[in-house]
C-alpha cells in the first residue's frame, strides 16, 4: 500500500471537500484496507459520464488497495432521493428498479476492478427491516434537522409539498453506511447532507464515524448545466464510438480541462504538462483528442477508439459521412410526410418543433444538401441520408 501523504494527494484529485481529513489520515495509519462505499439508486437505464466522476473516484481508491463497496439502491430507489429537486419525485416500480440494477452492475465494472469490487443491494438488510424497524430509525431524527437540507428548506418556505416518504431518504442512505460499515463514503457536492446523516447515524450505533468525500458535479457538454440526460447536454458510457468521440470533441477548450481533471487516469502530473504545452501554442484540439481517446477506449477498446478519431477526422475535415449511422424505415400515411416529421420520427430531433428550428439555423442537411424549407416534401418511396448538426446522421427510406 502506497504511503499515506501519496495517497491522500490521490484521494484529494478533483474533490470538492474532505471531512474530516484528520480522520482519514488516522485511518490510512492504520495500515489497513478502508471500507469505501458509494450508493447508486437505479433510477435510469443507463449511466453517463458524469456518473463516473464518483466510480472513477472508487478506481483510485483501489488502486490504492483499499475495499470497494458499490451500493445498488434497489430499495431507496423506490423512495427517490429528491436532491436538487422543487417537487416530489416520483417513486419507480420493484421491476424498473431491478432491470436498471442489472445494467449498472455490467456498466460500472469498464471502470472497477470486478475481483477487488463488492456489489451491494440495500434491500438486503432494509426489507427484513419492517415497520417497527423503520419507526426506531426516524425515532433518531428531527425534522427540524432535516429542515437544515437546502432543497427541503426552500420547499418548506416556497410552500411546496414535502411527502413524508422524502424525509426518510437521508436517514435511509445513512443507515446503509451503519450496514456496511464503511470507513470513507463517497458522493456527489449535493449529497453532503445525506452523507452527514451516515455519520451520525454509526456514532450512535457505536461504530466509528465514516469520512466523507465529496465530489464536484461534473458539467455538460454545454459547459453550464450538471450532466443530465433530461437536458441532453450529456455522453452516456453505452453510446456509440463515434458517437462519443464526436460529443466529446465539441466540448469548449476551457471545459476540455474540467473533464481531464475529473474523468482522465493521466496523472495530475501529466495534465499540467500538457496543460503547459496548450498554453506554450500547442493546438488545444491535440489535447481533446487525447481525452476522447482515452474515455472511447476506456469503454469501447483501443481499436474502436481509433476507428473513431480516423470517422471524426474523416467527416470534419473531408465531409465525408459515416458508415455506422443508423438506418430507419418510414411509411408515409395517406399524406406524405414533410421533412419537418421524419426528423422527428427518425429520432434526429426531439420535436418537430426542434426540427423547425435546426432548418433555420442551417443544421439541417439531405444527401448533403442543406436543407432550407421547413415544408419540403420528402419522396414517397426512396433511400436518403439526413444530418442534424455535426453529429447526428440517419440512412432514411421510406416506402
Amino acid at each position: 500500500m502506497r504511503a499515506v501523504e501519496d495517497q491522500l494527494k490521490q484521494i484529494r484529485r478533483g474533490s470538492d471537500e474532505l471531512l474530516i481529513e484528520a480522520e482519514l489520515l488516522a485511518k490510512l495509519k492504520s495500515g489497513r484496507p478502508l471500507r469505501v462505499k458509494a450508493g447508486f439508486d437505479p433510477t435510469a437505464p443507463d449511466l453517463h459520464l458524469g456518473h463516473t466522476v464518483l466510480i472513477n473516484k472508487l478506481r483510485h481508491f483501489q488502486d490504492l488497495g483499499h475495499h470497494v463497496m458499490f451500493l445498488i439502491g434497489d430499495f431507496t430507489g423506490m423512495i427517490g432521493d429528491p436532491t436538487g429537486k422543487n417537487v416530489t419525485r416520483p417513486p419507480l416500480s420493484h421491476e424498473q428498479i431491478v432491470d436498471n440494477a442489472k445494467t449498472y452492475k455490467e456498466q460500472v465494472f469498464t471502470i472497477l476492478d470486478p475481483q477487488k469490487t463488492e456489489i451491494c443491494f440495500n434491500s438486503v438488510w432494509f426489507e427484513p427491516f419492517g415497520a417497527s424497524g423503520m419507526i426506531r430509525l426516524a425515532a433518531l431524527h428531527t425534522v427540524a434537522r432535516m429542515l437544515e437540507r437546502d432543497d427541503f428548506a426552500k420547499r418548506y418556505r416556497n410552500g411546496q409539498p414535502i411527502a413524508i416518504h422524502e424525509l426518510l431518504y437521508p436517514l435511509c442512505q445513512g443507515y446503509d453506511s451503519v450496514a456496511m460499515n464503511a470507513d470513507v463514503e463517497l458522493g456527489g457536492t449535493d449529497q453532503k447532507f445525506n452523507l452527514l446523516v451516515g455519520r451520525e447515524l454509526q456514532k450512535h450505533y457505536g461504530q466509528a464515524p465514516q469520512c466523507i468525500l465529496t465530489m464536484p458535479l461534473l458539467e455538460g457538454l454545454d459547459g453550464v448545466n450538471k450532466m443530465s440526460k433530461s437536458l441532453g447536454n450529456y455522453v452516456g458510457i453505452n453510446e456509440s464510438p463515434g458517437e462519443m468521440f464526436g460529443k466529446l470533441m465539441s466540448i469548449s477548450d476551457e471545459l476540455m480541462w474540467r473533464y481531464f481533471e475529473l474523468l482522465s487516469f493521466r496523472s495530475s502530473e501529466a495534465i499540467d504538462a500538457l496543460q503547459r504545452e496548450v498554453a506554450g501554442g500547442r493546438n488545444p484540439r491535440d489535447a481533446k483528442v487525447l481525452l476522447a481517446g482515452e474515455i472511447v477506449e476506456r469503454f469501447h477498446g483501443a481499436a474502436a477508439a481509433a476507428r473513431a478519431l480516423a470517422d471524426f477526422e474523416a467527416r470534419f475535415r473531408h465531409g465525408a459521412i459515416p458508415d455506422d449511422i443508423a438506418e430507419v424505415s418510414l411509411q408515409p400515411g395517406a399524406e406524405p410526410l414533410t421533412i419537418v416529421q421524419v426528423l422527428k420520427q427518425a429520432g434526429l430531433t426531439a420535436s418537430t418543433s426542434e426540427a423547425m428550428r435546426m432548418i433555420d439555423q442551417g443544421g439541417v442537411r439531405m444527401d448533403g444538401n442543406r436543407v432550407d424549407d421547413k415544408h419540403l416534401v420528402v419522396p414517397v418511396a426512396g433511400t436518403f441520408v439526413l444530418q442534424v448538426g455535426k453529429r447526428r446522421y440517419a440512412r432514411v427510406r421510406v416506402g
